[in-house]
């Protein structure tokens, strides 16, 4: 059994990959301890494989966990985290770190004036005395968390040693400290620092539990280490990971379930959108390549690390909708898991497109979450007349259409920077609130067909199983001769050996190695790709960078599907029908599919609702879809 976890900020996804079939369950994120949310899933999925009382059993009879989360993603969009003091010497430095308006938005918003500038001094009594006095102020100020940002290595090496000797950190009161240079030798001072301040910021969201969560499983008697999963599509093990490269690891899992997509129906250019509670995120895959930066931006802001480009945009099922001088807002604060949306029951008294899509009739108050969980539409109505129709003067019909208006008009709106071409993109829409919102959005966007996977409601959870146990390892051999190259690569192989030792596999027994050689612009930016066996051309103001990435290759699942012949497609057989209203005063019934009960090529005209486990698709007017071989449901928008 291969268990994947997803975790988000609403809803917690759980995927168990058998060799031949694939479980999944869902269950409510308990922010307040991750851990509770983490186990209640395992549990759940081991009572959908086994039958009650079989927790022990699935975590005995894995082979690995493999774990994702959006939280950090969150945090960083909501802008909930720990307070950050910023220590350097450069006087200018607060002002090159605020150059764009997103670097102005973040540091505001994560370091603001807590900043403390070093004389520029070489006695080394008094850079002790220095840093006493900027950590002391600092922390008096409120920071909870340094960054030390020194333009000199060596320097900066000297003031890790002053520290340590004044604040070592088996003190109680001793306030943890990322070094910047310790954490990157990237040599854009700007990109190392800022990756030092977004991962310090991102680290406590993910360290306590992580920890806390691997050692219950020990308690179980787990052998294999919990693998988290990573930005680059990869895994590591919790010791072996960094906070940054887990933003927007949920959403790579996608990524990669997207390319999968790809492959098996012969899409060309696929544009992804997994809507969560809290965030929405888009990726693109174009001829089943994944889309890339060398030196990926987080919010707009570059960073030292490779991160897919994937961006989280604060629209989801629990961002918060309000009126705002006449004007509706969507998000990007959400109400998340607690107390999540007013349908929930929780005591939420913010408005949400959930509890909009209860009360048009799209989703049935009895059967959310394959009737797990039953809603309340009396609490819904309250909250959406008291912060919407009331403020805008409407009626609470009205309310709704203006609400899911706002809502698909900001999902397109983050869609249409990421389409190069409306008539040859294919939207694969899924997340749980995806598919609900897909063919307004689409439409909006001028995507003409969408795909949404049988397995949509835990499709980032199911892309998991795409990854390997990788390590990268990188240096500058810019200036090298030949034989000095040799010695490189000699080191950069022990330090491999070490690190997958660590992961706990022999890297010449176990492992895959691959050289290549990427040459680097002066800004950072990738310029080329080799191996290398390839002629190796730079410019003067060009860096060689030699690659070594060294992986453990997992169990992966196998995907093959089929588009169907629309010459020989079969009426779709509805199980009912649903009031839904579709304007002002104006309610209609409308058929309702359940997914699984349609066979291949079942086929049927919108508007309809189509039931998925786990997941509700609208499929609006003008638009058809199609059920294919395997499932999935492909959307066609029929109009001119």
């Amino acid at each position: 059994m291969l268990v994947n976890i997803d975790n988000g900020g609403t809803l917690t996804d759980i995927c168990v990959i058998a060799k031949d079939e694939v479980y999944y369950t869902k269950t409510l994120t308990t922010p307040i301890d991750l851990s509770e949310c983490f186990f209640a899933g395992i549990s759940k999925a081991a009572k959908v494989i086994y039958g009650e009382g079989s927790f022990t059993k699935l975590l005995q009879n894995s082979s690995l966990i493999r774990y994702s989360s959006t939280q950090g993603t969150n945090a960083l969009v909501e802008r909930k985290g720990p307070k950050i003091g910023l220590i350097t010497d450069e006087k200018t430095l607060v002002e090159k770190l605020q150059q764009s308006p997103a670097e102005k938005d973040m540091f505001n918003s994560l370091i603001g004036n807590r900043v403390a500038i070093l004389a520029d001094v070489s006695d080394e009594e008094a850079m002790d005395l220095a840093l006493v006095s900027a950590i002391n102020n600092l922390t008096t100020s409120g920071a909870e968390r340094l960054v030390i940002a020194i333009g000199n290595q060596e320097k900066e090496k000297q003031y890790k040693h002053f520290f340590l000797l004044r604040f070592p950190r088996h003190l109680l009161g001793s306030v943890p400290v990322l070094f910047s240079w310790e954490f990157t030798t990237d040599p854009s001072r700007k990109r190392r620092i800022w990756s030092a301040i977004i991962n310090t910021f991102l680290h406590p969201t993910l360290e306590h539990f992580l920890y806390s969560a691997e050692n219950r499983l020990r308690a179980h008697k787990v052998k294999n280490p919990l693998l988290i999963y990573r930005n680059d599509g990869a895994s590591s093990s919790v010791a072996k990971s960094v906070a940054i490269k887990t933003y927007s690891s949920g959403p790579r899992g996608g990524l990669e379930g997207t390319r999968a997509l790809a492959e098996a129906y012969g899409f060309k250019q696929v544009l992804m959108i997994d809507v969560g509670g809290t965030t929405s995120d888009i990726g693109a895959v174009n001829d089943l390549s994944i889309i890339a930066d060398r030196r990926g931006k987080i919010e707009n802001i570059e960073t030292s690390f490779e991160l897919s480009d994937v961006r989280s945009y604060g629209v989801g099922g629990s961002s918060i909708i309000r009126v705002d001088s006449g004007n509706i807002i969507v998000g990007p604060e959400s109400v998340g898991a607690a107390p999540g949306p007013a349908c929930f029951g929780f005591g939420g008294k913010e408005a949400t497109i959930t509890d909009a899509n209860l009360l048009l009739g799209i989703l049935n108050l009895e059967t959310y979450l394959d009737g797990e969980f039953r809603l309340d539409a009396e609490r819904a109505r309250q909250v959406i007349q008291t912060n919407i129709a009331k403020p805008l003067g409407v009626s609470l019909d009205n309310a709704l259409f203006l609400m899911q208006e706002a809502f698909a008009a900001k999902m397109a709106n983050c869609l249409e920077t990421h389409v190069e071409n409306s008539k040859e993109t294919v939207l694969a829409a899924f997340g749980g609130g995806g598919p609900m919102s897909a063919c307004l959005a689409a439409r909006k966007a001028g995507i003409k067909r969408v795909i949404v996977p049988k397995l949509a409601a835990v499709f980032s959870a199911y892309g998991l199983s795409f990854s390997n146990v990788s390590q990268v390892f990188e240096t500058n051999i810019t200036d090298l001769e030949a034989s000095q190259i040799e010695d490189v690569k000699a080191k950069l192989l022990k330090q491999a050996e070490r690190h997958m030792y660590q992961e706990g596999y022999s890297l010449e027994e176990d492992c895959q190695i691959a050289w290549h050689i990427i040459i680097e612009n002066a800004d950072g930016s990738e310029h080329e790709r080799l191996t290398l066996a390839d002629a190796i051309d730079h410019t003067a103001t060009q860096r060689r960078i030699l690659i070594l990435e060294a992986s453990y290759e997992l169990q992966h699942p196998t995907l093959t599907a089929s588009l169907p012949d629309p010459s020989h497609t079969v009426a779709a057989t509805a199980s009912g029908s649903r009031n839904v209203l579709m304007q002002e005063n104006d309610s209609q019934d409308i058929p309702v599919y359940v997914l699984e009960e349609q066979p291949s090529s079942a086929s049927a005209q919108g508007p309809a609702i189509v039931e998925g486990p786990f997941f509700t698709a609208y499929v609006t007017d003008g638009w058809d879809f199609v059920v294919t071989d395997v499932g999935d449901l492909i959307l066609t928008d029929t109009t001119a």
